[in-house]
């Protein structure tokens, strides 16, 4: 299957082949690469499609109607405890034998080594979603805050489960924020995402780029590009996505920094499930 590639403004998209020929291989090192590296983000169209798409769909339904009834807070975020259709955020997915072997599925580590450029590793699965009839935003943020990874070879694999656009809560990412370092950051009231950044205002929100997908479309992003999300404006729709963190081999953790993100987001979390309870 030929590779083939659409531009537009900084987002560059191709359609995913199977498997890579020489030639292939060649087209997405020298274009798509380097273009991930300039934007900081890239989108795949039809990432996964048909058989693929449906085995993930089917265990993601399988893990939220039988496992996630069990799990504590710290793995299942809810907009509404009490109405299980609020579920928002999973995390700690590696626990279940499906997801822990999905982490070294050979299609999201081909891509995600291609452009990171060595060899990474899957930190685990996450899943995401906006429901309709709930509001909350996803602020402005730089995953390797979160992250505190040195050098920052670090980059979100994140497919679209429904069909997403601004309606239902795209997400957004400024070209190129990725080359000039972490903003400042502080702790919000949003479950899930502790911190957002601080000094986000209208000259960054004129060069935000809207990424609108189908399901089994895949948008890959840098851990130091800036992102955020709108609210669901949809009275029906989800908003649904997976997504997996690939860490290159050469970072490192600044430990410092991480015990003060994490201490920090504790205590917000359960600052949040007291008010909620």
């Amino acid at each position: 299957m030929d590779v083939v590639l659409y531009e537009d403004v900084a987002v560059l998209c191709w359609i995913w082949p199977k498997k890579l020929n020489r030639r292939e291989d060649s087209v997405i090192s020298s274009d798509v690469k380097q273009r991930y590296h300039r934007d900081g983000f890239v989108v795949v169209y039809k990432f996964l499609d048909g058989d693929q798409l449906q085995l993930l769909n089917a265990n993601l339904d399988r893990y939220i109607n039988e496992i996630v009834p069990n799990l504590p807070p710290s793995d299942a975020f809810y907009q509404d405890r009490s109405r299980p259709e609020t579920l928002k955020q999973l995390q700690h997915m590696g626990q279940d034998s499906f997801f822990d072997a999905y982490r070294r599925n050979e299609s999201w580590n081909q891509l995600a080594e291609l452009l990171i450029g060595e060899p990474a590793e899957a930190q685990g699965a996450e899943w995401f979603n906006k429901p309709p009839g709930t509001e909350h935003l996803t602020p402005a943020h730089q995953d390797n805050y979160y992250f505190c990874l040195r050098p920052a070879n670090v980059a979100t694999l994140w497919l679209a489960l429904d069909p997403i656009d601004e309606e239902n809560g795209c997400l957004r990412y400024i070209p190129g924020s990725h080359h000039q370092g972490i903003r400042p950051h502080a702790a919000t009231k949003v479950l899930g995402f502790s911190q957002g950044i601080t000094d986000y205002g209208a000259d960054d929100a004129t060069k935000e780029q809207v990424i609108a997908l189908e399901p089994g479309d895949l948008v890959v992003h840098h851990g130091e590009t800036i992102h955020r999300a709108d609210a669901n404006r949809s009275p029906t729709r989800n908003r649904r996505a997976f997504a997996m963190v690939f860490r290159g081999v050469s970072c490192r953790r600044d430990e410092t920094a991480y015990e003060r993100y994490t201490d920090a987001m504790q205590r917000q979390h359960d600052e949040m499930i007291q008010e909620a309870s």
